[in-house]
């Protein structure tokens, strides 16, 4: 057996240099489990957020569709897409996460543990997610959906039965209609591969190293920007519409959504409103059944007064058996119970969004203006600001709730998720039009398969325009940068961090428009950001048109929100079809004395119990009905 000799230790060094080599290796070891820890973290809750958002789109699917056009195909795809572009959605904040923990926001220098190496790592990491997910979203929107479409079109019942239709003639008819996607897939590409992109230019922003590397290096990359690009836009004027019109109706139809009777109630004062209604024209009838000169006019004008009424009070009948959950999902019922549990909390939740949307609203007005007169580069970089020049509400409140974490990513994940949920109200309210045609109503159980599949490409267009508004106008700074700031001091020797520990003063916020060369080793911009920049500079007429489309959207905001103020939002704006007219017809926006007793009635499901009405006092809306038709 070899023993040790005390020569052998003196090639490890003596014991006042091996233990500090071990304290300093532990050290490392120590920073590099806490960065691991961080970043693991903040990829389990975003886990945890995807998984929430599977159930949030099973739920939303089938509380949307129609029940008696129920296909198993179309619900599946749906679900699918839903999920992919809410994970989509909430990747954003997980970005803005990853890059802002590498680095010290008070010192101005990345962590320890944050090495070039690692660095590259997340972000290698991030792109990854983010094509995957896009990749996911394209195949979905351009190849899946429209399949699902066409296959549910294929479907005829009759053929079906009869033998005509098979599996295979369906599938290779929705084929081939699919293919006409396909194909234009493969145009957008082919052209993006030989348009040329914008060269690197004269311009003195072209100087800056956040400028060059957002150039397209290669003939593939520039076919990707180019598409993304041109996606972007097609989804802006979509954004414009209904993301627009949803902010400002999805916080006012919180505010004005509180019934004033129950649906119970009201379909119990309706069916005894009804009885009464049809024993009155037995009476009539039997009263004149001896005549031979038939009925006489006034029992005639009663008669046709009580019919009038009968046929309202059928409609409102329905109106009450569909809120109650009748004939639907037992998913449908129970989002309708938990609706009503958390209905008195919608009076407060929709002031607090309506806050929201006009400090949101607000701070898109200043960036935009900030950015059409401050801009380093204007119209030839898709008006790419430098750094915030007037008080900005919306990017200060991030930057400021930062020095609380996660405060701030929480924040951010709330806000895109607000902007989401304004897109879908946006499309149940304006629906899917051809210009002024109505082509599908999205309204809740009533909507199509057809109308659900293409609200979903509508939906994963939005997205695109959403990412881009939130990066570039809601919170420009923080979406880049998140809170990393860095130190300008000189460092002591080449190669070593800059130490601002007694120079506070001297640790600024990244910018884009930095000449500082220490900024180009401590700033690490999100890869969302980068992304959507490297797409403006390259094609500068997609950044002019996404740039100025944004005021197009504040003014839809501004009409749309003055307007609702004075009237209440309805899901039809053009023709209005029976039920929405037997929605207008009951009026059950009304006083909020019995709106409390209203809710407990639809969570409990019952009725209440009272004496039995006097003739004289009629159901809910009946005398009115009543009295018009005998006036």
């Amino acid at each position: 057996m070899q023993r040790t000799t005390g020569h052998d230790f003196g090639r490890l060094g003596t014991p006042d240099t091996i233990y500090p080599r071990i304290i300093s290796t532990l050290s490392a070891l120590n920073m590099a489990s806490a960065g691991l820890l961080q970043t693991s973290l903040i990829w389990v809750a975003y886990a945890v957020a995807v998984a929430l958002v599977l159930l949030v789109a099973i739920i939303t699917t089938f509380t949307w569709q129609q029940p008696r056009e129920r296909s198993a195909t179309v619900s599946i795809v749906a679900i699918l897409s839903l999920t992919s572009l809410l994970a989509t959605v909430l990747l954003l904040p997980v970005d803005i996460a990853l890059v802002s923990s590498t680095t010290s926001a008070t010192l101005g220098a990345k962590k320890d543990w944050a090495t070039p190496e690692r660095v590259d790592g997340i972000l290698l990491t991030l792109k990854i997610v983010y094509y995957t997910l896009y990749s996911f979203d394209a195949l979905l929107c351009l190849i899946v959906i429209p399949f699902a479409y066409f296959w549910y079109e294929e479907y005829d019942e009759v053929d079906e039965e009869e033998g005509v239709s098979t599996f295979g003639s369906r599938f290779w008819g929705a084929l081939k209609y699919t293919f006409i996607f396909i194909a234009l897939v493969i145009i957008l590409f082919i052209v993006g591969f030989f348009v040329p992109a914008a060269s690197a230019g004269h311009g003195k922003h072209m100087d800056l190293d956040y400028f060059k590397r957002l150039l397209a290096a290669n003939k593939g990359e520039k076919a990707l920007t180019f598409g993304v690009g041109l996606l972007i836009t097609l989804g802006t004027l979509l954004y414009i519409l209904y993301t627009g019109a949803g902010l400002a109706l999805l916080p006012v139809s919180l505010i004005k959504s509180a019934p004033s009777i129950s649906a119970p109630q009201l379909s119990a004062t309706t069916a005894s409103a009804l009885e009464r209604n049809r024993e009155a024209q037995r009476i009539l009838e039997m009263r004149n059944a001896g005549r031979t000169e038939g009925m006489s006019q006034k029992d005639r004008r009663e008669l046709d007064a009580l019919l009038r009424e009968e046929r309202t009070l059928v409609r409102r009948e329905r109106l009450a058996a569909e809120a109650r959950g009748e004939g639907q999902s037992s998913i449908f019922r129970a989002w309708t119970k938990i609706q009503a549990v958390f209905r008195p909390l919608k009076l407060l939740g929709g002031i607090l969004l309506l806050l929201v949307a006009l400090v949101v609203w607000v701070s898109m007005l200043i960036s935009g203006i900030d950015k059409a007169a401050n801009s380093v580069c204007k119209q030839h970089c898709g008006y790419i600001l430098g750094h915030i020049n007037v008080f900005q509400p919306v990017n200060w409140i991030f930057v400021q709730s930062a020095k609380a974490f996660p405060v701030d990513y929480i924040l951010m994940a709330l806000l895109v998720l607000f902007f989401f949920s304004s897109s879908i109200t946006g499309i149940a309210t304006v629906g899917i039009r051809f210009l002024w045609v109505r082509i599908f109503q999205i309204k809740k159980g009533r909507t199509a398969p057809q109308a659900l599949l293409i609200a979903t490409v509508m939906l994963a267009l939005i997205t695109l325009a959403i990412n881009y508004a939130v990066a570039m106008l809601v919170a420009p700074q923080y979406a880049i940068y998140g809170t990393q700031t860095f130190c300008s001091n000189t460092p002591r020797s080449p190669g070593e961090q800059p130490d601002c520990r007694n120079h506070l003063d001297m640790v600024l916020p990244c910018s884009e428009a930095s000449r500082d060369p220490l900024s180009k080793d401590i700033c690490t911009p999100t890869v969302m950001s980068t992304f959507l920049n490297r797409v403006t500079l390259n094609w500068p007429v997609f950044g002019a048109i996404d740039f100025w489309s944004q005021f197009a959207f504040l003014g839809v905001f501004l009409v749309v929100f003055v307007t609702s103020l004075f009237r209440t939002p309805r899901l039809n704006l053009s023709e209005i079809d029976e039920e929405a007219e037997a929605d207008e017809e009951e009026g059950l926006l009304a006083s909020t004395g019995r709106r409390f007793g209203a809710t407990w009635q639809d969570i409990t499901g019952q009725a209440k119990k009272s004496p039995a009405a006097a003739p004289d006092q009629g159901a809910y809306g009946t005398n009115g009905s009543e009295s018009a038709s005998r006036s």
